[in-house]
């Protein structure tokens, strides 16, 4: 009764001040977890400009604010509580992600390349961490089982932030970049894997010997068994969800919640038995079927929420745990714990990964570029600090200085990126970019473009004649160019937070299958030394020229070859074609970030059965001079490598007598220095394909001394009918004796003035042309020929 008469005395004015001083309480915490978005955000915006992952700019705004005293003081106990449940649902939820994006079955195959260079840094590290961890008190409860998974966690890395700054920074395609992707993910899978195999280990039921073995036997059986289901059974459920949910269709929401529950099933099992959540989620993610449309959606939508939602507050309730106003800045035994954290995680790491770069027969640069992506922790890492401080494992000191060291081993990545670029710009300054500087013992990468399927004919024979050697071998995109269309917007489908989209519309899916099934008719019939990937690019063709230009930069290739927006009639001739791929062509030409060809197709497709065996295609490349004609005879001499292809090189000179010279002179828009070395570097490159080709009797020569352009218009009249194709240069000649006047034929300058000649429907409709530019960037100074590309 007394105490109804004191809770009857605070009303109403009492519950209105208590139910304000909520209302007050709320919105403060509300408005700390907008702030905690909002700085995350623009710290984000700012540290991007520097090249930093998103996990910089994450971890200092979450220490920041979170080990701000005022912090402390008006975040109630029972919030705390809440905000460790969050954290460790969303660990559950990342380390189910990082498992599904990862094949087990690598661990199966024999050791790789990448797996060498993993082991590697692994070793020298666990190692060094277990010979010094004992002796420099990081462990507040020093024994066997803690240095052991101390050793093995500064021996790791995390997949997911040496993937995000390498496709960031866009090195994902080169040779040392696949390397340092498929390094990081074999090393974060095996460390993870030896920890959970290590948690049944030591970490089960420790009243007694006897009931730890029963504990851990258990727990072992438990997860056993679990295993056994998600890399057996689930593939039937998962293939079954994905029949009846085809692509281009919403996901029935039966579908998806038996999916999810079906996952979550899964990685419940083994925690029955007291086994870490955590880490079963991370091996139910690692055995299910990573391919089909329900683990798709479920990674895109899962990395989207993490990355908007959770690693925000999840560093935050780091830096709220991390006490580092706390940090003993006054005690030098401190200090010296930092630096060797620093030489375990980085240094010894880069070293052991020399040691495995030598075995490989790498140079040392590319070594230790390696190994220093390889030192990159993540948000696993970061956990694992703030489990080992509540535990009471290691100190607050200590964590704040394996927190500290954490940070400083992925900071230096972009600067580690940006001297792997410079390095390979200085060794290769037109790897990818021009022809005539490919290295021979490089293999050849070509995009070719098509329009629809039509074009695939003259592609394929266009390729089976550029092929050469079958070592190095010959790499081609055949890219789709589609426009999109404001109905082909609508069935697009998004991949949540990806930036990737799916193709739904019926015209464009069943021209790309009867393209691929073209594409794979032929390498299925000529595979050796050919490797066929397929690519799109759908875009308004406004945009349609940049994203072909990205793409051929992204996938390092050589050449670009397009086909000419004029298609063949039956009699022949040239339709007007469609002027949107006219101007997708002119611009690719503008910008493109290596050498780009079109295709004037004039019956070069309707050629059937080009074998090795007999000659069958004849093939002309006309030499004039200029960086263009000398980039036609760099591609003209992989076409004189096959068997089946009778290649004969016309070389237009200009016929020495008084008269031409005074015109020659009147001509000239260079200075004699300029055109004395142009015709230096002609005379030396034709020198060259001569040596190689024509001496040996595998190249018909032929020479014609013209003195003037009308001569010129002649000769090329007189080719009608005699080749299959013909390869010209575009133009780029300081001399233009012999083509000046030709422009008043010219109908399509992207063509060029010999080209434009040969297509005219006046006199030739026979003559397929292959009209090549040379990419104009120049090489660079200070070449370094150590730099390998590995």
């Amino acid at each position: 009764m007394a105490s109804n008469m004191t809770l009857s005395s605070t009303t109403p004015k009492g519950l209105c001040e208590a139910g304000k001083l909520n209302y007050v309480d709320a919105a403060t915490k509300v408005f700390l977890l907008f702030l905690i978005f909002g700085l995350s955000n623009l710290a984000h915006s700012l540290f991007r400009r520097i090249n930093q992952p998103r996990i910089a700019s994450d971890m200092f705004v979450g220490l920041f604010l979170g080990s701000i005293y005022n912090t402390h003081n008006f975040i109630a106990p029972a919030i705390i509580i809440i905000l460790d449940n969050i954290i460790q649902f969303g660990m559950m939820c990342y380390m189910f992600v990082l498992g599904l994006e990862m094949d087990p079955h690598v661990v199966f195959k024999p050791p790789t390349c990448e797996a060498v260079m993993a082991y590697g840094g692994m070793v020298s590290t666990f190692v060094v961490g277990c010979s010094i961890t004992p002796f420099l008190g990081y462990l507040e409860k020093p024994n066997l089982k803690y240095i052991l998974f101390l050793s093995i966690a500064f021996s790791s890395c995390s997949s997911q932030v040496i993937t995000r700054i390498i496709t960031n920074l866009k090195i994902g395609k080169s040779d040392i970049g696949k390397l340092g992707i498929g390094a990081g993910v074999h090393c974060d899978m095996i460390s993870i894997f030896i920890i959970c195999v290590g948690f049944v280990v030591f970490f089960g039921d420790t009243k007694g010997t006897t009931e730890h073995i029963k504990g851990s036997i258990k727990m072992g059986s438990a997860l056993v068994i679990q295993t056994i289901v998600a890399a057996k059974v689930s593939p039937f459920l998962m293939n079954w969800v994905n029949s009846e949910n085809p692509e281009g269709k919403t996901i029935k929401g039966s579908y998806l919640v038996l999916s999810l529950a079906f996952m979550v099933g899964i990685c419940s099992c083994a925690p029955v038995y007291s086994y870490d959540p955590m880490l079963s989620s991370f091996l139910g993610g690692l055995f299910l079927p990573p391919g089909g449309r329900i683990s798709k959606w479920t990674v895109s939508k899962l990395n989207y929420a993490l990355s908007t939602m959770f690693y925000p507050t999840f560093f935050f309730w780091v830096g709220f745990h991390a006490s580092i106003l706390d940090y003993e800045l006054n005690h030098w035994m401190t200090y010296v714990r930092f630096l060797l954290l620093i030489v375990m995680m980085i240094a010894v790491k880069v070293v052991g990964t020399v040691i495995a770069g030598v075995f490989m027969g790498f140079h040392w640069q590319e070594s230790v570029a390696l190994g220093s992506l390889l030192t990159a922790k993540g948000h696993f890492h970061v956990y694992l600090a703030m489990i080992a401080k509540k535990g009471m494992i290691v100190s607050n000191s200590t964590c704040d200085s394996i927190l500290f060291a954490l940070f400083l081993t992925f900071v230096h990545h972009p600067y580690v990126i940006v001297n792997i670029i410079r390095r390979g710009q200085k060794r290769e300054p037109t790897h990818g970019r021009a022809l005539q500087w490919l290295d021979p013992g490089h293999e050849l990468r070509i995009m070719h473009c098509l329009q629809g399927p039509d074009h695939v004919p003259a592609t394929i024979n266009l390729v089976e004649v550029s092929r050469g050697a079958a070592e190095p071998g010959l790499i081609v995109y055949v890219t789709d160019m589609v426009e999109l269309t404001d109905t082909i917007a609508t069935t697009l489908v998004h991949s949540g937070g990806d930036n990737t989209v799916t193709v739904t519309d019926k015209t464009v899916t069943e021209l790309r299958d009867e393209i691929t099934t073209l594409m794979n008719g032929y390498v299925q019939d000529n595979g050796q030394g050919l490797s066929i990937k397929r690519m799109l690019a759908l875009s308004t063709f406004n945009n349609m020229a940049q994203d072909i230009s990205i793409m051929a930069e992204d996938l390092m290739v050589s050449l670009i070859i397009l086909p000419f927006h004029k298609n063949r009639k039956a009699n022949g001739g040239l339709e007007e074609g469609h002027p949107g791929f006219r101007y997708v062509n002119r611009k690719v030409l503008r910008n493109a970030p290596c050498s780009v060809g079109i295709l004037v197709d004039r019956g070069f497709g309707t050629i059937t059965n080009i074998t090795r065996s007999a000659i069958c295609v004849t093939v002309a490349i006309i030499f004039i001079g200029g960086k263009d004609d000398r980039e036609a005879l760099a591609y003209s001499s992989r076409v004189s490598r096959h068997q089946g292809v009778k290649l004969t090189v016309i070389r237009f000179l200009v016929d020495r007598n008084s008269d031409n010279e005074a015109r020659r002179a009147n001509n000239y828009r260079y200075t004699v220095a300029q055109l004395e070395e142009e015709m230096k570097l002609d005379d030396e490159c034709f020198a060259h394909f001569y040596e190689r080709h024509v001496a040996g009797g595998n190249v018909a020569y032929m020479e014609k001394h013209l003195a003037n352009s009308s001569e010129t218009f002649n000769t090329l009249k007189s080719l009608e009918g005699q080749y299959s194709l013909i390869i010209v240069g575009r133009g780029g000649r300081l001399n233009n004796t012999l083509t000046v006047g030709l422009n008043d034929w010219q109908r399509c300058a992207e063509l060029g003035p010999i080209a434009n000649v040969l297509c005219l429907d006046e006199f030739s409709v026979k003559n397929s042309i292959l009209v090549i530019q040379q990419h104009n960037k120049g090489e660079v100074v200070g070449l370094d020929e150590d730099f390998s590309t590995m």
